[in-house]
């Protein structure tokens, strides 16, 4: 298909002067162009540092899987 792109002046030269530069056509630079705008991208990962503290440890008897036992614990439960 031969579709017909509307690019301003300075646009156009800028393109003709990046393909001539790279040794490719006007016609390559811009379908690189446009294959590059409409692949998928890798969503964002963003790495965060947590601080972390030596405490004291579990109290005996705290079972971190067991939340009924925690609520009573804490003095939550039956409240």
């Amino acid at each position: 298909m031969r579709p017909t792109i509307h690019l301003d002046d300075a646009r156009l030269r800028r393109a003709k002067a990046a393909a001539a530069s790279t040794g490719r056509s006007l016609n390559d630079l811009i379908s690189d162009a446009v294959r590059a705008a409409l692949a998928p991208r890798p969503s964002e990962t963003r790495t965060v540092d947590l601080p972390t503290y030596k405490g004291r440890g579990l109290r005996p008897g705290v079972d971190l899987d067991h939340s009924a036992a925690l609520l009573e614990l804490m003095g939550e439960r039956g409240s």
